[in-house]
């Protein structure tokens, strides 16, 4: 053992802190080496000094008395049942509140992922002889032929005098479900009209956003969700949309 390991655990061996094996080599090289053993014997000594010298102070008590008395007196405090019950009380409400959010936000993704599968479905229809199953510009035509393929035929409305020309209507598939989608043009502009059925009756006002550069205009109605989507302009698309609904509240009002 070399004097910089011996010097490391002196202190060690003061302390009872080494094994036997450790203990025994330390203490062979202090009895071979002057310099060790001098800085051990000053060590104990320097223990024993301390441990005899009375160190400790007790604080006189008049400095207890003085501390207590500035001490605010400690206001009453609540029985573990009231603390119990705030407790609870308060992690109903986090637990609603983180509810709330929670389906917030998946409700926004579930929106997101379904517009991404209509706009999908879109760029799908545009490849050659994907566009339509039934050509047709007679919505006496298109409508009849999705009888017997969607649980609920999507309605179809000629809107060939505002502009919007109907060239027909096929099946597509999104959220992992067959729908209706309804076809029209606007000059050389494709629109397809995706129609699906929802266990929702309330009215929800169209909303445009824009994805992969179509704009895309979703609204409620009647128990269906509506997807316009197109590479016209927002405008356009709205006036579109508008058509449709005036078109056909007129009808079931008929």
């Amino acid at each position: 053992m070399t004097c910089d390991e011996a010097q490391i655990l002196l202190h060690a061996l003061l302390d009872n802190e080494l094994d036997a094996g450790h203990a025994r080599e330390v203490e062979a090289h202090i009895a071979t080496c002057p310099a060790c053993t001098a800085e051990f014997t000053a060590q104990r000594e320097m223990k024993r000094v301390l441990a005899d010298t009375k160190l400790r102070y007790s604080a006189p008590a008049s400095l207890r008395t003085r501390i207590e008395a500035s001490i605010p007196q400690a206001r009453p405090q609540p029985s573990r049942r009231s603390v119990l019950r705030g407790f609870a009380m308060g992690s109903a409400v986090s637990a609603l509140a983180a509810t709330g959010v929670v389906a917030v936000v998946l409700r926004q993704d579930d929106q997101q992922r379904i517009l991404s599968e209509v706009v999908s479905a879109h760029l799908r229809s545009l490849q050659a002889g994907h566009l339509i199953d039934v050509v047709s510009t007679d919505q006496h035509t298109v409508k009849p032929w999705f009888n017997g393929k969607l649980d609920v035929a999507p309605p179809v409305i000629d809107l060939t005098a505002q502009g919007f020309t109907l060239v027909g209507g096929r099946l597509d598939y999104v959220d992992a479900r067959a729908i209706g989608a309804v076809v029209y043009k606007r000059r050389q502009h494709i629109i397809n009209l995706f129609v699906s059925q929802t266990a929702s009756t309330e009215h929800r006002p169209p909303k445009t956003q824009t994805m992969q550069g179509f704009n895309c205009r979703r609204w409620g109605e009647r128990g269906l969700n509506f997807w316009a989507v197109s590479d016209i302009g927002g405008d356009e698309l709205a006036e579109f949309v508008d058509k449709f609904e005036t078109a056909m509240k007129a009808n079931v009002e008929g």
